[in-house]
């Protein structure tokens, strides 16, 4: 028996029409003539008689899939007991998918339009046995292969389609899930979950949109971003699923490079965690877009709004990230909102930290502390936007927006023209200053304000508190950081911008109430930027001024020792301070893990120093007797009593008030002290990390500009006065079928947890670098001058001569007036957070 040649991915040498396909080096001797049975590599002793083997059995389990959706999956083999399953597992994939690649054979498939589109058959563990879901006829049958060979702008323009478009189906909802390299856990944990809001949206039945066949009106969308660093077990998920298929993709098409590889399948299958397969309750219509190079997320969203969003016209756009879990129902909620309110241009819900089961994650501080963070957003900050009509920021892991108000104007402005920017900003040659590209780091932010400040148009933002989404949180201190560290630069420059440009509030088509409410929204926000700015010398000067206040009492709080122990501390923080930012400019936080821990164990000994003084001077002001108490006036003349009531009202009281209103007060319990401590390491550490690295305007994924060429090529030919194209496909369903069996297979055995290979950091501009040293200079000497001003002598000989009574009981009017005005602002966030119930209570 001859031997079979080895597939090789570098050659593409073409036979004659009807010959099989064989992908060979040039030391290969053998072809294979039309009607040969090239012989299949002899299966390993444990591997025979076996699932692994022709062909792949097709029994199902009587037991029910016990994941929801009320499937029955694949009778399911657990793996032989022989050593290294991982190993021969791999190696038995690659002997399947070499005998599907060389056994393709060479088509001549009609170009459409100049483009390569493929229907090829789906294994037929994909076909359900039972239909009657209206689909149409071949759909759940067949997969369509698009080889987009041009840039997503010009998409429409080459005349590429979708099924759906040919189908003539009406696209409600167009829903992205964007992906770099996660595993196939987080895929299923977000496509799983949307799946179960489809199925939702089909069982309402008195809706005029929704109902029985209503899963015909939303599209799926997953966009991988780099056929490279795509993980494989992800496209093992989409190949048992049916919306992927091995052997099928080109390199070139008539000498063109694809730059995305476009797979359409409408698929019943769910499959589980634990790599179970079965059917859904629903059919879903999925996209499955593989872009050739690595280029980022905000290449991706263009994909999807400006390749494939013209050609759908759908009426609401729902963004995912994959990792995030929306609830049951939390899409239907968002779309409500749209339906509801036709001046609703976007709308986001609430992103809420997975705590996994019991809270067991919230033993670690900083995922408690970021827990703390997002719940208190959601009570206060969002509602409190979205009385105004423009939430600061519709984040990307998940929002929704209506189509229509995302698109350009006709002269091809607008909302997505200004989005997309920030993409060609990083491209070789761009001229971009180093403000534009910081500011498209928070591009979610950006597009928020363009919908609002549309010219001549009346969008505004909304919150929807009953959409709920899960989503993981860094659990490590470099994890923390570096996201930290994009989001704040982002956010503080995007902020600029839009109060740089507050006055396009005046050219949309607003009502002037809207307008002028904008406007007092534009000031709040310009207050919180100062205050944002000035952060770290406020926290300081409380930190000094609340110490040395309270061990000048009439008691000291540490028994006589209160000097020394204020003198170290207070050198201790100024020396973190330094620390830090040494550690900012020379290094990066995985390199710095266990200083960047220390500092935040220091920093927050600091904190625990500051609040026992604060809880102490508390103690000695208010009154200890039920008289004193009564004796109102008394108590209001108290300055120190009236200040630290009114601080302590504008922040733990109204959390707590705030958390209890909107009946979610359980993280002040489980969160409310890891954030407190963690507070001055927010402060600190991640501001000044931040601007210590504004030259860093990287997502954390290196942008990949080559192609790996190793899928083949399909060559034009012409045909009785036709365009053609010769291409080496699957045709042996056998193949299909055992190549869908193992992958099954191989999705049984959970992956071993893989540690993150960083590259180098690449060096950055000179002007850069020099931009990044002004604005730290400008950052750190403003709080420093804020610092050495109210701790100078000049200004405590001036309390002391024009307070003495009140310097007496510890007052400071520095601290009156930050108390104060931490009052003022968070007064506005309670109302506004009262008024978002009230108007929803009111159906609004």
């Amino acid at each position: 028996m001859i031997s079979r040649p080895s597939f090789s991915s570098q050659h593409t040498d073409y036979a004659d029409e009807g010959k099989s396909y064989s992908s060979t080096t040039h030391l290969a001797q053998k072809e294979w003539g039309p009607g040969d049975l090239v012989p299949p590599v002899p299966l390993l002793p444990h591997q025979q008689n076996s699932l692994y083997g022709y062909p792949p059995q097709s029994a199902r389990s009587p037991a029910p899939f016990q994941n929801g959706y009320g499937q029955q999956p694949y009778q399911q083999q657990p793996p032989p007991s022989a050593t290294g399953w991982n190993n021969w597992g791999t190696q038995h994939w690659q002997q399947m998918r070499n005998n599907l690649l060389e056994r393709r054979v060479v088509k001549q498939i009609p170009l459409h339009n100049g483009n390569l589109v493929m229907d090829v058959p789906v294994p037929k563990g994909v076909v359900p046995s039972q239909k009657g879901m209206g689909e149409e006829p071949e759909e759940m049958e067949k997969l369509r292969y698009t080889a987009a060979t041009c840039d997503p702008d010009e998409f429409m323009q080459r005349k590429f389609t979708l099924r759906q478009f040919l189908y003539g189906r009406k696209t409600e909802l167009f829903i992205v899930m964007t992906m770099y390299n996660e595993d196939s856990g987080l895929l299923l944990r977000t496509l799983n979950a949307v799946i179960k809001n489809i199925a939702h949206l089909t069982t309402r039945d008195r809706s005029k949109t929704w109902g029985r066949d209503s899963w015909k009106k939303v599209v799926v969308c997953i966009v991988a971003d780099g056929r490279k660093v795509v993980d494989p077990r992800v496209l093992r998920v989409l190949q048992l699923m049916g919306v992927y298929a091995e052997g099928v993709a080109k390199d070139t098409v008539a000498g063109k490079e694809v730059q995305a590889h476009i797979y359409e399948c409408t698929s019943q299958v769910v499959v589980s965690d634990n790599g179970d397969v079965g059917f859904g309750t629903v059919p879903i219509q999925l996209l499955f877009c593989l872009k050739e190079k690595n280029q980022k997320k905000l290449n991706s969203h263009r994909w999807f709004f400006n390749a494939f969003g013209p050609l759908l016209k759908p009426n609401v756009c729902v963004l995912l990230d994959v990792g995030t879990k929306p609830s049951g129902t939390s899409i239907y909620e968002l779309y409500k909102c749209f339906e509801k309110h036709p001046n609703v241009g976007g709308a986001c819900g609430e992103i809420f930290a997975d705590t996994g089961k019991f809270g067991k994650l919230l033993w670690n501080p900083i995922v408690a502390g970021q827990n703390f963070e997002y719940k208190m957003s959601n009570i206060l900050d969002k509602p409190f936007e979205s009385v105004f009509g423009l939430i600061s920021v519709l984040p990307g892991a998940f929002s929704a927006y209506r189509y229509e108000a995302v698109k350009n104007h006709p002269d091809g402005t607008g909302p997505l023209a200004s989005y997309f920017h920030g993409e060609m900003m990083n491209l070789p040659g761009a001229t971009a200053s180093i403000f534009d590209r910081n500011k498209f780091l928070a591009e979610d932010r950006i597009l928020a304000f363009e919908i609002v400040t549309k010219k001549n148009a009346r969008w505004r933002l909304q919150y929807v508190k009953s959409a709920k989404a899960g989503t993981d949180v860094p659990s490590t201190v470099p994890e923390f950081i570096s996201q930290r560290r994009r989001w704040l630069n982002g956010s503080i420059f995007a902020a600029t911008y839009a109060m740089v440009c507050f006055y396009r509030i005046w050219t949309s088509g607003h009502s002037i109430f809207r307008k002028f409410a904008l406007m007092i929204l534009t000031l709040y926000n310009l207050v919180n930027l100062i205050f944002n700015w000035l952060s770290i010398s406020s926290f300081y000067l409380a930190f000094f001024f609340l110490i040395s206040s309270s061990i000048k009492g009439a008691t000291d709080p540490f028994g006589g020792a209160g000097d020394e122990i204020f003198q170290i501390f207070n050198k201790v923080y100024i020396g973190l301070l330094f620390v830090v930012v040494v550690c900012s400019l020379g290094n990066r936080p995985q390199g710095s893990n266990v200083m960047y821990t220390l500092c935040m164990i220091m920093f927050a000994i600091c904190q625990g120093l500051l609040l026992y003084c604060a809880g102490w001077t508390v103690y000695q002001t208010v009154p200890h007797t039920a008289a004193g108490w009564r004796d109102w006036k008394g108590l209001m003349a108290n300055r120190t009593f009236v200040d630290l009531a009114a601080s302590l009202v504008a922040t733990y009281g109204l959390y707590l008030i705030s958390s209890l209103l909107y009946f979610e007060p359980w993280h002040m319990l489980t969160s409310f002290v890891q954030y407190l401590l963690l507070l001055p390491s927010y402060v600190n550490i991640l501001l000044i990390y931040a601007f210590c690295n504004l030259h860093d305007v990287s997502w954390g994924t290196k942008g990949d500009n080559g192609a790996a060429k190793d899928l083949g090529q399909a060559k034009k030919v012409e045909k009785d006065g036709k365009e053609m194209a010769e291409v080496a496909m699957p045709t042996r369903q056998e193949d299909v079928d055992a190549l869908w069996a193992q992958a099954r297979q191989e999705l049984w055995v959970p992956e071993k947890e893989k540690r993150e290979k960083r590259s180098a950091e690449t060096k950055r501009a000179d002007q850069d670098r020099t931009f990044r040293t002004n604005i730290v200079l400008l950052f750190l000497g403003s709080n420093m001058l804020v610092i050495l001003l109210f701790t100078s002598s000049v200004f405590t000989d001036w309390i002391n001569r024009n307070f003495t009574v009140a310097s007496s009981s510890g007052f400071n009017p520095y601290l009156t007036v930050i108390f104060y005005a931490v009052l003022g602002l968070s007064t506005l966030r309670f109302v506004g957070c009262c008024l978002y119930l009230i108007f929803r209570l009111c159906g609004y």
